[in-house]
């Protein structure tokens, strides 16, 4: 058996094992709290809310595990049981050029994964979202939306990876150097288009009318000093009982966005506060912190791309007999998950310290008050469990547990 190979097999139990050890700690974590309400949230969840959380957390934690280990299996399949293999050695036989036979593989390979990752995402939106009250799709309105996915991934991701195989197979060994400039370039455009290009395709957007809480936000985002192509309200509520809100956008096609189900949730204070902290992202400058990371890991990662093409053995390691550039990005694209799991709390880490910051953002240009009870509405309503397992939450969350978040707002919120 191949070097490499043993080392595969080794990381991917590694990265499974940790993974799924994590889940299991987060499922019995979890019941264990479920019978009581902590007594932080007595005054503000009912045992009845607080049990539907951590029920709506268990029946994702279980269908996450069987999807892990699917995914496991799969990963195996492509790799060492030849599946990529046997995917370019088909379009090879065709005669078409490189490129064409590297797109064909890789499209190949993509559209069983998301063919395979239908019946995870059906069980999802249509028996645990709809046991606990959140879905509102449709099969016609499921199946609408996963035509519009695949017709974006084509006729979106297909130039751009003909573009970086053409690099790849025409510009020398400094290819990646290129190829990070297209694809920032990529990243950069694609943020700008979204809000009025691509979200269109999925939801519906209405500029908010006029009246009190428009003239609320417009005050706020005065005092604050920020600049918007306007603010909508986007029908969440098509697909799911879920509320959100979120700014997108760069430069100046910026736009400020609420779920309609938040509308209905929150008071007009409490949706100042959850957009004053939203607007705290963009003045502390953490979108630009995330993509200046976002933009190195990509180089590191493409400058890897670069030396492991030149090695025998990352192709023969991991199932492929006939080298390519074209193999060889489909090969790290599928497998430096594995190697690089351990990066997922560091990120995390900053992720929630970036919450943090955010929220004392919102504390001084709102009420640190309406905050904490919008949050704990966010909470109660969307289901998320107030008792996550310590370690989970560390390596898992982006956003700090309840309690430790509305206690950095204000220590003594839930006092008593």
């Amino acid at each position: 058996m191949n070097t490499f190979t043993v080392i595969f097999l080794i990381a991917l139990a590694l990265s499974f094992g940790t993974h799924y050890w994590l889940s299991k700690r987060q499922s019995r974590h979890v019941d264990l709290h479920r019978k009581k309400v902590p007594k932080a949230f007595n005054a503000t969840v009912t045992l009845e809310e607080h049990q539907k959380a951590a029920d709506y957390t268990l029946a994702k934690e279980k269908l996450g595990g069987y999807d892990q280990i699917a995914g496991v299996f799969f990963l195996l399949f492509l790799t060492v049981g030849g599946g990529i293999d046997w995917s370019f050695t088909l379009w090879q036989s065709y005669g078409y050029s490189p490129i064409t036979t590297g797109l064909g593989a890789i499209v190949t390979i993509f559209l069983i994964m998301h063919v395979l990752e239908l019946p995870t995402s059906i069980y999802q939106t249509f028996v645990i979202e709809d046991k606990f009250g959140f879905n509102r799709s449709t099969p016609i309105q499921f199946a609408k939306d996963q035509f519009i996915q695949i017709f974006l991934m084509l006729i979106i991701g297909l130039p751009i990876m003909a573009l970086i195989l053409w690099v790849m197979n025409s510009v020398g060994t400094y290819w990646w150097l290129l190829a990070w400039a297209i694809l920032m370039t990529f990243s950069l455009l694609m943020s700008w288009l979204f809000p009025t290009v691509i979200a269109p395709l999925f939801n519906k957007f209405t500029p908010l009318d006029d009246g009190p809480l428009k003239d609320r936000i417009q005050q706020l985002l005065e005092r604050c000093g920020f600049n918007s192509q306007g603010i909508f309200i986007m029908d969440g509520s098509r697909r799911s009982g879920h509320g959100n809100a979120y700014f997108t956008g760069i430069g100046n096609n910026k736009r400020i966005v609420f779920f309609d189900t938040l509308i209905e949730s929150l008071d007009d204070e409490e949706l100042e506060a959850v957009l004053a902290h939203e607007l705290g992202h963009f003045k502390c400058k953490h979108v630009i912190k995330m993509l200046v990371a976002s933009s190195i890991m990509t180089l590191v990662s493409l400058g890897v791309l670069g030396w492991l093409i030149e090695q025998d053995w990352f192709f023969q390691g991991l199932g492929i007999s006939e080298p390519s550039n074209a193999a060889a990005l489909l090969l790290f694209m599928l497998v430096s998950p594995v190697f690089t799991f351990f990066i997922q709390p560091i990120s995390a880490f900053f992720q929630r310290k970036f919450e943090f910051e955010a929220d004392d953002f919102a504390a001084n240009n709102a009420k640190a008050s309406m905050m904490i009870s919008g949050l704990v509405k966010l909470y109660r309503e969307n289901a998320n469990t107030l008792t996550p397992d310590p370690l989970y939450s560390a390596f898992h969350y982006s956003h700090p547990p309840a309690a430790i978040r509305i206690a950095h707002l204000d220590p003594d919120a839930l006092n008593g």
